[in-house]
């Protein structure tokens, strides 16, 4: 490795990542009512291996252990998500004050270890009683999160000074609402456009609601994103990348910017019209302190007349003789500079940190040691290009890991290991990888 810490400059953010319902555990405990998340699970050949996030890493009962572990790698910033059903079980009403009480546990622990929290208000776990009443298909959710987010400024604004508003919208509409493979499991576009419209205006809606309680806050949402490739030069693969590229890419970061859906790369969205209400254009529209932006790999892409509406197969890297790991994801470290090269062009977009960006590897304990060069090696291929993307772009300000523990998968269960800190699920023992060591290292070269 040819560069260090200081390259990036002084005031580049260095973090790691988690979420409540990959990591909490008591799904069902200390007041917190059921997300869709905790009846998905139950559903059957929905999760390999009837896998649960129900205990997961314990992070409620080991928040300051985990704590500890980030101090002890030096790392200053942790990004994680809040429980919406945790704070107001059933989605609106009465709120739950143990549910607030260990978020503010949490904040003060880290402030009390300098290190900064950068909250998350949704990440993917809506109140089981919200969905009932038809979640992010029905218009009220724009009253809802509204509310949620009220109740969460107020309760810690005074100790958090940065906050994302939704991560990763298109994968919990697209995954949840269009393919039914993430909860709440539901399928069609008869979902996915009316839940994708109004996630739309609940990112503005999330933002303007924060800087009415707190000017001052730095207000940020996360986009997933992968770098699309066509497996051929063909006019027709080409053609498909470019539909892909609207779909993943595109779809959210555009109407907020004031540039409308991109009808002209997928006509299916000219379905979202009956859904717009009058002064929603408008609404939509949000000016964010800072964009995340996740990215892991790229895709390579071929036209295909047996998928509807995109016309768009993926060519998975394990047949593309290709590095890959553990997910069946490309190790492509020009993805990452692709996709910041993509978002800084955007006039719109004030700041760019990657709030995501990390790898699954089959992790072991051996004499208490997981020697995990594959993600080291992976995490320094990605940040030569974080950096190279420095070069072109005066936005980019930040970088985290995916993810500070090994963590519930979503359908893949406890199969995948992102973390820094490996779990043992059986006893709960954490063990700091040698990529967490090197992270620290990193952190505190000059």
């Amino acid at each position: 490795m040819n560069y260090k810490k200081e390259d990036f400059g002084e005031d580049f953010t260095w973090g790691v990542s988690a979420s409540a319902v990959q990591t909490e555990g008591a799904h069902n405990s200390f007041g917190k009512g059921l997300s869709i998340w905790d009846e998905f699970v139950t559903k059957k050949n929905k999760i390999l291996n009837k896998d649960n996030h129900y205990i997961s890493a314990d992070f409620y009962s080991n928040y300051k252990t985990d704590i500890d572990l980030i101090k002890q790698m030096g790392i200053p910033n942790f990004r994680f998500s809040l429980s919406w059903s945790r704070i107001i079980p059933n989605g609106t009403g009465d709120i739950n004050q143990e549910g607030l009480d260990f978020y503010h546990k949490v904040i003060d622990y880290c402030l009390e270890n300098d290190i900064q929290p950068f909250i998350t208000l949704y990440h993917w776990d809506l109140p089981l009683e919200l969905e009932k009443k038809g979640g992010w298909v029905n218009r009220e959710v724009l009253l809802w999160f509204e509310e949620y987010v009220k109740v969460c400024v107020a309760a810690v604004k005074d100790k958090v000074s940065h906050w994302m508003v939704l991560n990763e919208p298109m994968v919990f509409t697209g995954a949840g609402y269009f393919l039914g493979v993430h909860a709440p499991g539901k399928k069609g576009m008869k979902n996915f456009i009316p839940a994708m419209h109004h996630v739309v205006l609940c990112q503005a809606i999330g933002y303007n609601t924060i800087k009415a309680m707190d000017s001052k806050a730095q207000v940020g949402t996360t986009f997933s994103c992968s770098y699309i490739t066509p497996y051929s030069s063909s006019v027709r693969d080409k053609k498909a990348a470019y539909r892909l590229d609207a779909l993943i890419n595109r779809l959210f970061i555009e109407p907020s910017l004031g540039l409308g859906y991109p009808e002209e790369a997928l006509p299916f969205l000219k379905k979202v019209r009956k859904y717009i209400m009058p002064n929603d254009t408008e609404l939509m529209k949000v000016t964010f302190d800072f964009i995340g932006i996740q990215n892991y790999t790229r895709e390579v892409v071929a036209y295909s007349i047996f998928t509807p509406f995109i016309k768009v197969k993926i060519i998975p890297a394990d047949t593309r003789k290709v590095c890959y790991t553990l997910m069946d994801w490309e190790v492509y470290p020009e993805s990452i500079y692709e996709m910041i090269a993509k978002y800084d062009a955007y006039k719109g977009v004030k700041k760019i940190i990657i709030t995501e960006n990390g790898a699954s590897f089959p992790d072991e304990v051996i004499d208490g040691i997981v020697a995990d060069e594959e993600r080291i090696n992976y995490l320094k291929s990605y940040l030569k290009q974080v950096l190279r993307a420095k070069s072109i772009s005066t936005k980019l300000s930040g970088y985290f890991i995916w993810s500070l523990t090994d963590n519930f998968e979503w359908g893949e269960g406890f199969k995948q290991r992102f973390g820094l800190i490996h779990i043992d699920y059986e006893t709960k023992k954490r063990t700091v990888k040698n990529s967490g060591w090197w992270y620290k290292d990193f952190l505190g070269s000059k």
